[in-house]
């Protein structure tokens, strides 16, 4: 597997992703994380013109998509019932789209988003959302607390350092 940047002429293909991901979550009992139409066309279309929506592709076939980003996360600013692990610069990791093409992928994905941030990696997703939990588990992310969206509602946040890596 490999990972490159998002293009515009890639936008059809991670619409689909994001659309099986949704589909995905409902099946997996995690229908309201992204509703009927997170993330928006517009959003995906800013993260690609931007420079921060990447593909995780094999063999010519696009397995996954996520957003990952150098610049502090303004959600992050404030976190409850916890604390992050450190206060040093971070990358953050959003709109995780790996919906089952090949075991593996999302792994693949936030152990490259990983090395690229100094081993300094932040993450958080909804509390239903179990499927992206026990990959977090499983790759030595650890739970910090908990943190709310711009929209009010609450996430739980999780972060990987090189101490736990």
């Amino acid at each position: 597997m490999e990972i490159r940047k998002t293009t515009m002429e890639d936008l059809g293909t991670a619409l689909e992703l994001y659309a099986k991901a949704r589909q995905f979550m409902k099946d997996h009992g995690n229908p309201s994380q992204w509703g009927d139409n997170h993330p928006p066309r517009e959003q995906v279309i800013d993260d690609i013109r931007r420079g921060e929506s990447y593909l995780c592709v094999e063999d010519g076939q696009v397995l996954g998509i996520f957003y990952f980003s150098l610049e502090p996360e303004p959600d992050y600013a404030q976190i409850y019932e916890g604390a992050w692990i450190n206060d040093r610069p971070y990358g953050v990791m959003h709109r995780v789209a790996a919906p089952g093409i090949r075991k593996g992928t999302a792994s693949f994905c936030v152990n490259w988003c990983f090395e690229q941030c100094n081993h300094n990696l932040r993450i958080d997703t909804h509390r239903d959302n179990i499927p992206m939990q026990k990959m977090l588990e499983k790759n030595n992310f650890q739970y910090c607390g908990i943190i709310h969206i711009k929209n009010g509602e609450e996430r739980i946040a999780f972060q990987k350092t090189e101490a736990a890596h």
